[in-house]
């Protein structure tokens, strides 16, 4: 069951909200950041923004871990060919970041390694620096990537650079 405080949070959440954290300008320098990220290393890293739960999803209890695991699916981040995808998803109205890391990378990179990364995200966040939370999370996966999977000669764009706000 969901907490009063938290549904009160998604349900006063405006719709405007979510274009007023993240206008085009800065959804474009983050496309940017990673498109120059993945032209260094074999990975490939999504980022997605979710203003509000649903109802449905808030009533059953859904906390932004489930979420970003079921959107994780949904955009196959785990289809690339090295197994080397990275989510970086944001629930807004919780203000709650989780990345999930498919099997190839997570090897490498440890949990603590991604919780860490999350909170510092989340602090900036806080501060309502989201631009400079987002680049700073991009080039950090991206130094991972690169230490892992560099860039050997062909490196195909597995997954869109292109933010997506759901």
């Amino acid at each position: 069951m969901v907490s009063l405080s938290r549904l009160c949070r998604h349900l006063a959440a405006p719709p405007w909200r979510l274009r007023a954290a993240f206008p085009p300008p800065v959804l474009s320098a983050i496309e940017a950041a990673i498109r120059a990220g993945e032209t260094r290393h074999l990975g490939e890293i999504r980022f997605v923004v979710e203003g509000v739960l649903s109802l449905g999803a808030l009533w059953r209890g859904q906390t932004a871990r489930a979420r970003a695991l079921e959107v994780f699916s949904l955009l196959r981040v785990w289809d690339t060919e090295h197994n080397n995808g990275v989510l970086i998803y944001l629930l807004l109205a919780d203000r709650d970041v989780e990345i999930v890391a498919d099997r190839g990378i997570n090897l490498r990179v440890g949990e603590a390694e991604w919780e860490c990364l999350c909170r510092v995200m989340e602090a900036h966040f806080r501060a309502g620096e989201f631009e400079r939370g987002v680049l700073e999370a991009v080039a950090s996966i991206a130094a991972h990537c690169e230490r892992h999977y560099p860039f050997q000669g062909e490196n195909p764009n597995e997954l869109p650079d292109r933010p997506a706000l759901l």
